[in-house]
């Protein structure tokens, strides 16, 4: 019913951007916070950026400075742009977002994630 699918990864040099998206679609009566994870081979899925519906944001102390998120509500979308990219963001980076569903049903939804890659 719900669907989010997420956009942008890549491979890219150290210091360089890439802007991540994330497309909500379905049975959408309204989404709450939508945020970013990542999580890189070995360790555990950590919780990069988050921001609610009315667009209050906060950052892993790892990103601050680096990423920005943000998200349009009349596309049911979150972004994420990461400038001055370093080879430890290497990782697979999914999109969560808690969604109300239009017969009010309140869950979970996941992406499927998008790899990003940083050479040094």
């Amino acid at each position: 019913q719900v669907q989010l699918v997420e956009s942008g990864g890549g491979l890219v040099q150290a210091g360089g951007s890439l802007r991540l998206s994330c497309a909500a679609s379905g049975s959408i009566f309204s989404i709450n916070a939508m945020d970013w994870y990542r999580q890189a081979p070995g360790k555990y899925r950590e919780l990069v950026a988050f921001i609610t519906r009315d667009g209050s944001t906060n950052y892993a102390d790892s990103v601050k400075g680096r990423f920005t998120i943000s998200r349009d509500n009349a596309k049911n979308a979150v972004y994420l742009q990461m400038n001055s990219l370093k080879p430890e963001d290497t990782a697979v980076y999914i999109c969560h977002a808690g969604i109300t569903t239009r017969n009010f049903y309140t869950s979970d939804y996941w992406g499927q994630g998008t790899q990003v890659t940083v050479s040094s």
